[in-house]
């Protein structure tokens, strides 16, 4: 009995040693910080203390520069994968939440099924029809499209601002993200057109994805040696960015909704000087 115990620890052993070996055939150590790593709990905050806030909507272009560690790689490349992909694992794999962009409000109220996940992305079944080339009778090809997710060019973000006069700060805390897809619209023959189209995908509730955002590598372009997770990226405010819109009286318009290319710049510009001085004057001397 006692040599089937030590046969049964010895296999285990060599079992982890071969894994273990498997991974350092891509390292010459093994990586452990990031994906051992656990999101920074946040701080509590008493309302009492919430003396001013907003909501504020802020669009992140992933084909800037500062922006590009979201982006790529387009295909996961040894674990490493860009943000929309590891969502949308999470999503299919470790039970995070899509929600509909349909909500007015972006309450997180409508959870989308995987379905619905993948139409929003253009995945689904096509049929083509063509021509056996030995009876010339026509034949009809199921084609699987996968989901599109090189087309997310764009997250639109929302975001909660507030000033805590218990500790004299003004703070900010992620709410949501929604991913945004920036594609050519197709004629009724199938046709690419001019016509770039921006469709909101879903929602996640950004609290809800910290765990698995803080457990995965943004590339570092300058040393390999010391990644940074995506949940530092975000929480940190590494990334570039706009004011899309602020929380107002007109069911929270967007700012290209009555301003169009660089006056909508300029909105945000103003809007983002806005936020400054509602800090500054909170302030007493």
């Amino acid at each position: 009995m006692k040599k089937i115990v030590f046969l049964l620890i010895g296999a285990v052993i060599l079992t982890i040693s071969a894994v273990n070996a498997q991974d350092n055939l891509r390292e010459v150590y093994v990586r452990e910080h990031v994906p051992h790593k656990k999101p920074v709990p946040y701080e509590y905050i008493r309302e009492a203390d919430v003396m001013w806030s907003k909501v504020v909507y802020r669009m992140i272009d992933l084909r800037q520069k500062q922006n590009l560690p979201l982006y790529y790689p387009t295909k996961p490349i040894g674990g490493r994968m860009n943000f929309v992909d590891l969502v949308l694992w999470g999503i299919d794999n470790e039970g995070i939440r899509a929600f509909s962009t349909t909500d007015p409000l972006n309450e997180f109220t409508a959870q989308m099924t995987i379905d619905q996940v993948d139409k929003v992305f253009g995945a689904g079944v096509d049929t083509t029809k063509t021509y056996d080339p030995n009876t010339g009778q026509p034949i009809t090809i199921i084609v699987e499209n996968p989901r599109k997710t090189s087309e997310i060019k764009k997250l639109l973000v929302k975001e909660k601002w507030f000033f805590d006069k218990n500790h004299s700060v003004m703070k900010v805390r992620i709410v949501g993200v929604s991913p945004i897809r920036v594609y050519n619209r197709r004629d009724a023959d199938g046709n690419l057109t001019e016509d770039v189209l921006q469709t909101p995908t879903f929602w996640v509730y950004f609290p809800e994805i910290r765990p698995i955002l803080s457990n995965h590598e943004v590339f570092n372009r300058q040393n390999d040696s010391q990644r940074i997770s995506f949940d530092d990226f975000f929480m940190q405010r590494r990334f570039a960015s706009h004011i899309y819109a602020v929380s107002n009286v007109y069911d929270n318009r967007w700012n290209n909704s009555f301003s169009q290319g660089v006056d909508a710049l300029m909105e945000a510009d103003q809007q983002k000087e806005w936020l400054f001085n509602i800090e500054h004057d909170l302030w007493e001397y």
